[in-house]
């Protein structure tokens, strides 16, 4: 399996405790070789492997960057525009996951009213 089914089931546990209008329009699909989760079909936080992808407000991605456990999303051997890795160290706690689902959450909020 190219993703860690405990990671998506921590995921899933986690978006319950968000707004209803919020936690009904998640969806999820099978991208990257692993697991997103989609608000309004906008990708916001995933698992490939052992590691959490978010998408992260371009403004925001120095100041996370420089975060302990974030890297660049590398996939495609180059770093993808508002992608992040975090390893496992950096989600191990509830709090630190809910942080990464709230961060791709936002994105996708902010660029759902652009359209």
């Amino acid at each position: 399996m190219a993703y860690q089914e405990e990671l998506a089931n921590r995921i899933r546990d986690l978006i319950t405790i968000f707004p209803k209008k919020v936690g009904m329009q998640i969806t999820e699909k099978k991208m990257f070789g692993g697991i997103a989760f989609l608000y309004k079909d906008k990708m916001t936080i995933g698992a490939i492997n052992e590691d959490l992808m978010v998408r992260i407000l371009s403004d925001k991605m120095e100041k996370i960057l420089a975060m302990e456990n974030v890297r660049p999303m590398d996939f495609t051997k180059r770093p993808m525009k508002e992608f992040v890795f975090v390893s496992p160290k950096g989600y191990a706690s509830g709090e630190q996951l809910h942080y990464w689902i709230e961060l791709g959450i936002e994105h996708a909020i902010h660029k759902s009213k652009l359209k």
